[in-house]
């Protein structure tokens, strides 16, 4: 398949960009109800969702948008960390969007930080294979690091790769040592959806906000696909 262009649209702040976003997932999650079938979310963590996810609850709750036939999947969790630990992605989307919505738990699914290291080769092909059982993702939220990671694929990473355990680059852990309240806090791996994962994913909307995203956007879009930069291997998606 030949590379491509990826699309994008300049917002005139990240609440306009978020507020575009919500709207395409609303109209995607309403379409689908009419139709009587799921909608599956790929869901992203970090400051760059949460005005979307503040739009979608705005929506459920002032205009009545039921997420009833939403099945969501996050992209990724820290390892080791307890769902009940307040730097969990587990901790926050509850906190920034589950809690305040009409998703049945049943049709949550976060990777699980919590579970024995010999369980988690099958726990990630269990997970895999749970996105295919559910259709595949329709719609995958992501946000961008300074290294051009998605999810937490960082550089190096194969366009093939499928959900697994990665070790953390230094960067990344640098980026949250702040809501870890020190690097050293900060876990060394993570679970994260693969490459490939991702980008069996039908629509992807990538976010990133502000002039400190400016510089690595600007490397997604101008270099050609690379191992060193996994955002631009997004330009293989269909």
């Amino acid at each position: 398949m030949p590379d491509k262009q990826i699309d994008y649209i300049v917002f005139e702040n990240a609440r306009k960009g978020s507020k575009y976003v919500a709207s395409e997932i609303a109209s995607r999650i309403k379409e689908h109800s009419r139709q009587g079938k799921n909608l599956v979310l790929g869901l992203a963590t970090g400051n760059t969702p949460i005005h979307v996810y503040q739009e979608l609850i705005r929506l459920h709750k002032s205009e009545g948008l039921s997420f009833t036939n939403v099945v969501s999947f996050n992209l990724d969790e820290y390892y080791p960390i307890s769902k009940e630990s307040s730097h969990s992605y587990n901790k926050f989307m509850y906190e920034h969007l589950f809690a305040e919505i009409d998703i049945p738990k049943s049709q949550i699914n976060i990777p699980d930080g919590s579970i024995n290291e010999s369980d988690i080769e099958q726990y990630c092909r269990d997970y895999d294979q749970k996105i295919i059982d559910a259709g595949g993702i329709d719609i995958q939220l992501l946000g961008i690091g300074r290294t051009g990671h998605i999810g937490f694929n960082e550089p190096e990473s194969k366009i093939n790769s499928v959900t697994r355990i990665v070790t953390l680059d230094e960067s990344t852990r640098i980026d949250a040592a702040s809501d870890f309240f020190g690097v050293e806090n900060v876990p060394k791996r993570a679970i994260t959806m693969g490459v490939g994962t991702i980008l069996k994913a039908k629509k992807i909307y990538l976010l990133a906000w502000g002039e400190g995203k400016s510089s690595i956007i600007n490397r997604t879009l101008e270099s050609p696909i690379n191992q060193s930069i996994p955002s631009t291997y997004l330009k293989r998606h269909k």
